[in-house]
C-alpha cells in the first residue's frame, strides 16, 4: 500500500515508525496524543471502538497509558492513518495478530477463562434461569468449579510474569 501513497504521506510516515516511546511506566493522555500526533478526543473515542485499549486512571481521574498501551496506539494509528483500513478492519486485524502472538501460557488462560465463564440457560416452565459450564463436567460440583477458578487465577498470576 506504500506504493499508492504520494511522496509527502511517506516521509511522514517515516517520520511516525521512527517514535521513540520514553521509557517511563505511565504516560498521561497528553503525552501520548503528542507521541502519536493525534488530538485526546481521538484517543477517547478509540477506548470505546478498541477492547484493548484501556488505560488506568489516577485517582484524580487522569488517564495513564502503560507503555503497552502507547505501543497498541501506535499501532491502530498506522493501522488507520497509514494502511487505510476502516475501525472495524482493523479491529479485525489487531484480533488475528493478538492470537496468532499468543504464547502456550496465554493461550491456556484464555481457554481457561472461556471454560469457567457462565452461560445462562433458562428451563423452561420453571422461569427461573440455571447456571450451566458450556463444556462437559460435573455442573453441580462446586469443589469442580472452586479447582478451575483456583487454576484460572494462578495461569493468570502466570500470564502477569510472563508479561
Amino acid at each position: 500500500m506504500v506504493e499508492a501513497m504520494s511522496t509527502a504521506k511517506r516521509k511522514r510516515a517515516k517520520v511516525r515508525a521512527d517514535v521513540v516511546i520514553p521509557e517511563k511506566i505511565y504516560f498521561r493522555i497528553g503525552e501520548v496524543s503528542e507521541l502519536a500526533e493525534l488530538p485526546t478526543y481521538v484517543l477517547r473515542f478509540w477506548e470505546t471502538e478498541f477492547a484493548q485499549l484501556k488505560p488506568t486512571k489516577s485517582s484524580t481521574g487522569q488517564r495513564m497509558y502503560r507503555r503497552k498501551d502507547v505501543e497498541y496506539v501506535m499501532r491502530i494509528r498506522k493501522l488507520l492513518y497509514e494502511d487505510g483500513f476502516t475501525i472495524a478492519g482493523a479491529r479485525e486485524k489487531l484480533r488475528e495478530e493478538m492470537h496468532a502472538s499468543r504464547t502456550p501460557a496465554q493461550a491456556l488462560v484464555a481457554a481457561s477463562h472461556h471454560a469457567v465463564k457462565k452461560e445462562v440457560v433458562i428451563t423452561p416452565g420453571s422461569g427461573s434461569s440455571q447456571a450451566t459450564l458450556p463444556f462437559l463436567a460435573p455442573v453441580n460440583s462446586s469443589h469442580t468449579r472452586e479447582e478451575l477458578r483456583r487454576i484460572q487465577q494462578q495461569l493468570r498470576k502466570v500470564l502477569d510474569l510472563l508479561s
